[in-house]
């Protein structure tokens, strides 16, 4: 029984199959004549992207896109599209400048005020060099340390000389030794 159902199911769906794919031979319709076009910013009031196109509706397509790059260029391509490829030709206009908005204008000559103002300040201004002070904790952390530092550097000096002392006593008797034999 399980094998009818089986056999049933494949003739099923390979009959289904053939009916789905249809005539494949059809062709696809010929292109429309076409337009559009857009231009677009990152906010409102500002257009920094631009593309428009038309289509004569014979597969030749021709147009044109443009965009200003991070160095304030304007970056515009204009294009024909047809049957033997896509053909570009790049167009490099002059950088388009950001005009300042007046309050930013205002901004900028305060800004540049006030540093010309603190330079020339800083510039007359006498030159006064403050020489620290030490607490009396720091004082008396200073004087320890010295003190100690002596002590050790003494220490230190006495134990050099007992070592050359040694080093001379060991001189002497090793002379004395050669000269018995």
């Amino acid at each position: 029984m399980y094998k009818i159902f089986v056999l049933v199911g494949c003739v099923v769906s390979a009959v289904i199959a053939d009916a789905s794919i249809g005539d494949v031979s059809t062709l696809p319709p010929p292109p429309l004549p076409y337009a559009f076009g857009y231009a677009a910013g990152r906010f409102p009031g500002h257009i920094d992207r631009t593309h428009s196109e038309v289509s004569d509706g014979s597969g030749v397509v021709q147009g044109s896109y443009s965009y200003v790059d991070p160095s304030y260029k304007i970056r515009k391509v204009d294009y024909v599209a047809d049957q033997y490829g896509f053909h570009p030709v790049l167009n490099h206009e002059a950088p388009a400048v950001p005009q300042d908005t007046p309050i930013v204008a205002a901004a900028k000559e305060k800004h540049l005020a006030q540093y010309s103002r603190i330079a020339d300040a800083h510039q007359h201004a006498p030159q006064v060099v403050i020489v620290p002070v030490d607490s009396q904790s720091v004082q008396y952390a200073r004087d320890k340390h010295l003190s100690l530092f002596q002590k050790i550097a003494d220490e230190h000096a006495r134990i050099a000389a007992e070592r050359e002392a040694l080093k001379q006593a060991e001189e002497q008797a090793q002379h004395g030794n050669s000269i018995q034999y």
